[in-house]
């Protein structure tokens, strides 16, 4: 993936990833973005649910969302997505940080007209969230379609910017009789709790177990 001047990155240089297998794999573990845009002069910061097929990014809202507008008027959208790995304790304050895993697209996106794309899309959507759960629920009708709109984002400008690693102090400070190093975090699923007006013969799909089982630390 080409590096562009605007998604370069400036602070940290060295943080900076450009090729396209980890921009994706970074995509790839998360589902809530952030899309920033600009209407009227007021800047706008929405969090949405995405899913990445091949080299676009695909978002989903009502056809009365307030991201629509601009997408529609062809004006820039900025996304970013970041998991935190781990809280960073230094033996300083001023060092103190997080290990991150992040990515930044520019583009201005277009609204998903082609029938065929949009019912893709947003079963892309479906399963990026929960792997199988399309195969398995009812897909949308012609209403719901109509009252859905999918936004497609290229990924042709985008970068990655990761932290890793133990706590970087100054060198006076290691000496200091203060603990220093990472916490680490991640996200888990917990029990799934069942509709109150699931009939009670219906078990629980084989997706979700295998979806907590992949969320769960091996033993």
């Amino acid at each position: 993936m080409p590096i562009r001047t605007r998604t370069t990155v400036r602070r940290k240089p060295e943080r900076g990833i450009y090729d396209a297998p980890t921009i994706e794999a970074i995509l790839d573990a998360g589902f809530v973005c952030h899309a920033g845009f600009v209407e009227d002069g007021q800047p706008f910061v929405i969090p949405t649910l995405y899913a990445r097929v091949e080299n676009r990014l695909y978002l989903h809202g009502s056809p009365r969302s307030r991201i629509l507008r601009p997408v529609e008027l062809g004006l820039p959208l900025c996304i970013t997505v970041t998991h935190v790995d781990g809280l960073v304790l230094a033996r300083s304050a001023f060092h103190h940080s997080i290990n991150y895993r992040s990515v930044m697209i520019l583009g201005s996106g277009r609204v998903v007209t082609d029938p065929e794309e949009k019912e893709a899309a947003l079963a892309a959507l479906v399963d990026h969230v929960v792997p199988g759960r399309s195969a398995v629920v009812r897909g949308p009708n012609t209403k719901e379609l109509k009252a859905t709109q999918v936004l497609a984002v290229l990924l042709n400008e985008s970068s990655a910017k990761v932290r890793t690693g133990p706590p970087l102090d100054d060198d006076g400070d290691y000496s200091l009789p203060i603990w220093a190093g990472v916490l680490p975090l991640r996200q888990e699923a917990l029990e799934p709790i069942a509709d109150p007006r699931l009939a009670s013969d219906i078990p629980l799909p084989e997706h979700l177990r295998r979806y907590r089982a992949s969320t769960l630390p091996s033993s």
